[in-house]
């Protein structure tokens, strides 16, 4: 059995990283609790220690990874490299270019009716981390005179239906034609909305596109 840790975080992260690839691997619904305490070596007790249940344990998962698109995202349209009327670009490619891994799509295997629930708690959790950051952008682009959006607020929510929908088009698989349509039609949409010119925001996620 493996050593406790002292610090309950080193414990939590040890936790997450082994039921990270195993529900990838196997499946949110196929994955146990007891395959993951088999996985760091540990009885099933110091899992239900830290966290209530499996739902919770996935929770936890999901936060630590949108905390770390959003922090990367903040890092790039705070860096002085970038100019600021680049910066929506560049926070909403990023968002894009971050649903994908080296086997797949992030949080995949949570793409079925049985986690429709935990999908709704995943976009609603996603939206209220990237609003701020949205809405610090068009407000430094109103100040620059290089948006034009009246209610900065009720911009952001536009923004971030139209970036929903998107994603949810890509995780239903939607044929290429289709989804590179979509995604012409939200470049418009998101153009209008902060009142540029057409042809400023271009989203381009993979050479499928």
């Amino acid at each position: 059995m493996a050593r406790p840790s002292q610090d309950p975080q080193i414990r939590i992260t040890e936790i997450l990283n082994a039921a990270e690839p195993l529900f990838y691997s196997k499946g949110y619904h196929e994955t146990a609790i007891s395959d993951i305490a088999q996985k760091m070596g540990v009885a099933q007790g110091t899992i239900y220690y830290y966290f209530k249940s499996k739902e919770e344990l996935l929770e936890a998962l999901i936060n630590r990874v949108l905390s770390d698109i959003m922090s990367q995202i903040k890092i790039l349209i705070h860096s002085s490299n970038i100019s600021s009327h680049n910066k929506m670009q560049v926070a909403i490619q990023t968002l894009f270019q971050s649903l994908y891994r080296d086997d797949g799509l992030v949080f995949e295997f949570l793409y079925n009716d049985r986690t429709i629930h935990i999908l709704d708690k995943l976009a609603r959790q996603g939206d209220q981390l990237f609003s701020p950051l949205l809405l610090e952008i068009i407000e430094e682009g109103n100040r620059e005179h290089y948006f034009n959006a009246a209610h900065p607020q009720a911009v952001v929510n536009i923004v971030l239906s139209i970036l929903d929908s998107l994603i949810e088009a890509i995780y239903k698989k939607v044929p290429a034609e289709l989804l590179r349509y979509q995604f012409e039609l939200a470049e418009d949409l998101i153009e209008t909305a902060l009142g540029v010119e057409k042809d400023t925001i271009h989203i381009v996620i993979n050479n499928e596109l």
